[in-house]
């Protein structure tokens, strides 16, 4: 959804995590170990897991961490894979994980960080040993962050497809959850029919009850057709939420929030493109007014691109067979380009429907 709340920062603390902080922690690894850490600059390294829970809990506040330090040039914030890298991790004697550690300028001897893993104490402590005073960076969010004041107004507004998690503030999934369902809301995030949002049925029992929730996390689905709300029962990685959404709310979209080849493809008009594709120079014109029927009967987010469908075949119809397959290349390399997630949806549209018209689709 493209409007953005405004969380309290207790909630923020908890269950927010900005993707696009993501690279604000350098990965590390034996290769670059040494020409990163020990040089011009401190560098506190979390040395982790990937199927550690406490690191899964500790990577918003870390990568809010980095995100607070990226332009203090004087310290560098990083990350070790230790099943990745063991030797490494073995050779600065981590046990356990996470293991949190303060490599002063110039040196390769460890401070080992034995304080609160929160991004407060771990920005207080890199302040202290590294002679900055930065401030924590305050993490934008796409899930919309409902009350009983907003919940009806939003999750009841049969224009909108809804996703909702029930949670607690001291619940441990619930506080695991909360990277992965911020990439969820973060993927929807221009689709202005679906809302990922959550409630913190902590503080509004009067919702919980009415939804029937007693455990935490529990999400509910609420389509535009059915604002009772149905229990999402499925898995809680990214990919199983995505996958869910885009069939539940007719989306197209993959884990980065980027539109996938299926994009604005319709069925009933791919048999007719391929018909003009075989059709003799004469013939063609006769499938293409086909083609423009067929699209105008459809509605809704079809009805777009039904348009691009008929706009494709008479480009092609006027421009040559070969028209199809230049057209497809252009927009890949201008999708390859840098540029703005409005323009990528639009590209890929085109060459989604454009590639329909290609004699080796």
């Amino acid at each position: 959804m493209a409007r953005l709340w405004i969380c309290s920062a207790f909630a923020l603390i908890l269950c927010l995590f900005a993707h696009a902080f993501a690279d604000d922690v350098v990965v590390l690894t034996d290769d670059n170990f040494e020409k990163e850490v020990g040089q011009n600059r401190g560098a506190l390294v979390e040395f982790y897991a990937p199927w550690c829970g406490h690191c899964k809990k500790l990577a918003p506040e870390y990568e809010n961490l980095g995100a607070s330090f990226k332009k203090a040039k004087s310290v560098l914030i990083g990350k070790v894979d230790c099943d990745e890298h063991k030797n490494l991790c073995s050779k600065y004697g981590v046990s356990g994980y996470p293991t949190i550690q303060w490599f002063p300028k110039g040196s390769l001897e460890p401070k080992k960080y034995e304080g609160e893993r929160s991004a407060e104490a771990l920005t207080e402590f890199v302040n202290s040993e590294g002679g900055t005073n930065v401030k924590i960076a305050k993490i934008p969010s796409s899930v919309v962050v409902l009350t009983s004041d907003n919940f009806d107004e939003i999750v009841l507004d049969e224009k909108k497809d809804v996703l909702v998690e029930f949670y607690a503030p001291w619940c441990g999934h619930c506080k695991n959850l909360a990277p992965t369902y911020e990439k969820v809301a973060k993927a929807f995030d221009v689709e202005e029919d679906v809302v990922i949002a959550n409630v913190d049925a902590d503080n509004y029992k009067d919702l919980a009850e009415k939804y029937g929730v007693s455990g935490f996390p529990t999400l509910k689905f609420f389509p535009k057709d059915k604002k009772a709300g149905e229990d999402y029962d499925g898995g809680r990685d990214l990919d199983d939420f995505v996958n869910f959404i885009n069939e539940k709310c007719g989306t197209s979209r993959n884990g980065k929030g980027q539109l996938t080849s299926k994009a604005g493809v319709v069925e009933t008009l791919n048999s007719l493109v391929k018909e003009f594709i075989s059709a003799t120079n004469e013939d063609k014109k006769a499938v293409f007014n086909r083609i423009e029927e067929e699209a105008e009967k459809l509605t809704g987010s079809t009805a777009r691109y039904g348009k691009i469908y008929v706009k494709a075949a008479k480009s092609c119809l006027d421009k040559g067979a070969d028209y199809a397959k230049k057209e497809v290349q252009r927009l890949e390399r201008m999708l390859a380009k840098s540029i703005s997630p409005a323009k990528a949806d639009e590209f890929t549209l085109k060459r989604n429907v454009m590639s329909t018209f290609t004699s080796d689709h």
